[in-house]
Parts: C-alpha cells; sequence; structure tokens
C-alpha cells in the first residue's frame, strides 16, 4: 500500500522514473504475472518468490519492504480453541501462497501435517468470504481480508506471523532480465520506496488516509494494520542482506524456506537461491544517503 502514496504524491516522478501501479484482486494472480512477464516487478514475499524460483523462474529480490508482524492470520470459528482442534477440519487459505506457508508452519509447530486437516483452496478474498459465510471451520489470509473474517460472530485469531518472526517477509522483486536491462530504473524505484518511508513518517495521517481508501478499509482499521507490519529502514535493508545464521538473514531464510516448501509439496525440486538477491541498490542508495 505504501506504493499507493508514491503514486499519488507523485515520488515516482521525483525520481523520474515511469511506474504503472497494476492493481491485482489476487495475490496469486500479481505472482503469476510476474512468472509471466506480464509486469516487470512485483511486491510478494520470500517463500512465494523461493517457489517461483523452484519452477523455473528467474527472479531478483532489491528490497525488503517489511517483515509481517502479525498482518498475516489464520482465523478460526467458535469452538476450536487450539491448533490441535484443527485436526479434521475444513481450512480455506490460497494454495502454495504466503498464508498457505503460515498455516503449514503452524501445524507442524504443533506436531499436525497437512494431510490431518481438510485444505479448502481458495483465492484469499473468495476464502474469507467463505469462513464468513460459514462453508468453511478456519481460514489463512492477509490484510485487510483479515478485518472481513474476523466479522463472524464468534470468529477469533488462532496463531499469525507475529508468532513465526522473520518467516514472511515481503520484498520488491524484479525479473532478472528487467535489472539487467535497466538498472538505472531499478536504483530509482528503490530510491522512490525510501523516499515514500520518509513521507509517510512526516506525514503520517495523509498517508494513512491514501493507503486506508487504497485498502478499502477506514484509517482506523489501517493503523491496525501498522503495528502488524514492521518496514524496514535502510539499516536494517543492509543487515537483512548479510549472510546469517538465523531468520534476520535473507540468505538463511530462503535455505531454510526452501526446505520446508519441499519437504511439504509446495516446491517440486530445491530450488537454486544463491542468485536470489542483489543488494547493490540498497547499497547505493545508503552510499547517497551518507
Amino acid at each position: 500500500f505504501p506504493w499507493q502514496v508514491a503514486q499519488e504524491r507523485r515520488i515516482f516522478a521525483t525520481h523520474n522514473v515511469p511506474v504503472d501501479l497494476r492493481w491485482f484482486d489476487g495475490y496469486l494472480e500479481s505472482i503469476n504475472a510476474l512468472t509471466a512477464g506480464q509486469i516487470d516487478a512485483n511486491s510478494q514475499t520470500l517463500g512465494d518468490t523461493v517457489s517461483s524460483v523452484s519452477g523455473g523462474a528467474d527472479q531478483v529480490i532489491v528490497l525488503v519492504n517489511d517483515n509481517s508482524t502479525g498482518n498475516d492470520k489464520v482465523i478460526v470459528r467458535e469452538g476450536i480453541n487450539s491448533v490441535a482442534d484443527l485436526r479434521g477440519k475444513q481450512v480455506a487459505a490460497e494454495e502454495g501462497t504466503v498464508d498457505h506457508f503460515l498455516l503449514l508452519l503452524g501445524l507442524e509447530r504443533a506436531g499436525l501435517s497437512a494431510q490431518d486437516i481438510q485444505f479448502v483452496p481458495l483465492e484469499t478474498g473468495r476464502a474469507a468470504a467463505a469462513f464468513v459465510a460459514g462453508q468453511v471451520d478456519a481460514v489463512a489470509v492477509f490484510a485487510p481480508f483479515t478485518t472481513q473474517a474476523l466479522k463472524r460472530p464468534g470468529s477469533r485469531e488462532l496463531f499469525s506471523s507475529a508468532d513465526f518472526p522473520g518467516a514472511i517477509s515481503d520484498h520488491l522483486v524484479f525479473t532478472r532480465q528487467y535489472i539487467e536491462q535497466h538498472p538505472d530504473r531499478v536504483q530509482a524505484v528503490v530510491d522512490a520506496w525510501f523516499s515514500t518511508l520518509d513521507y509517510i513518517q512526516n506525514n503520517r495521517e495523509e498517508a494513512y488516509a491514501i493507503m486506508a481508501k487504497r485498502a478499502g478499509v477506514s484509517i482506523d482499521e489501517y493503523r491496525e494494520y501498522a503495528e502488524g507490519t514492521k518496514l524496514f529502514t535502510i539499516e536494517e535493508n543492509l543487515q537483512a542482506f548479510q549472510p546469517g545464521n538465523d531468520m534476520t538473514s535473507l540468505y538463511f531464510a530462503a535455505e531454510q524456506i526452501s526446505q520446508f516448501l519441499t519437504a511439504t509439496g509446495l516446491a517440486a525440486s530445491t530450488p537454486d537461491t544463491r542468485r536470489l538477491f542483489d543488494d547493490r541498490f540498497v547499497k547505493a542508495h545508503a552510499a547517497q544517503m551518507r
């Protein structure tokens, strides 16, 4: 949603980069559009990018936008009080995407597997609607669909991305071909992102109004989403692109996610993640700021 601020406040224009924002009703549609070369870049999670690369896509992460710290949730109907209670229940999510991943993480931690539930694959918006209509027992969705799902009387959050720190990180992902052909434009978009974060920090109410409108929720509801998202500073970006031994390192996280996706059958083969990251653009921005 901060990209909408960049557009409306002419931040892209300030950085002399032509950007055409394309909004997708279904998150999976945006991932498929990038893989098919119908768009040049996408905002998508590390897990979904690893999954795309395992399928043969040539994509590169150039920026960490944020980490989900609660905006991705597994929401359950009244009467379900633990993850163990999901055994045999109908649980909806968009198959193969971030919230399906979150669901499987929660099941694994509780000693369950995907075979222990009745999984119902639905596009995220339809999954939330099916849950509210009482057609499924639980749903895994991201904001703003979390707000919709919680409108079902008696429903509650069972667990969220806050319970799995670093597991869901959001990124700006370009095709490798576009980076090779237009590195200057990629740099300008990265620079525009950090200018947008500065604008949001200094004009919070106006920025929230823009983002809430884009999300189709009230400003107060959007404030709640902001608490469930940790936007990454330039310093945190530089750190994330370093090798490490925990989920704060993108290299470590990508390997862990790759193994998990393969083990659960969400990825057919283990992808090569060594060429997945390109930190030159955040490094150049940092040098420019200094």
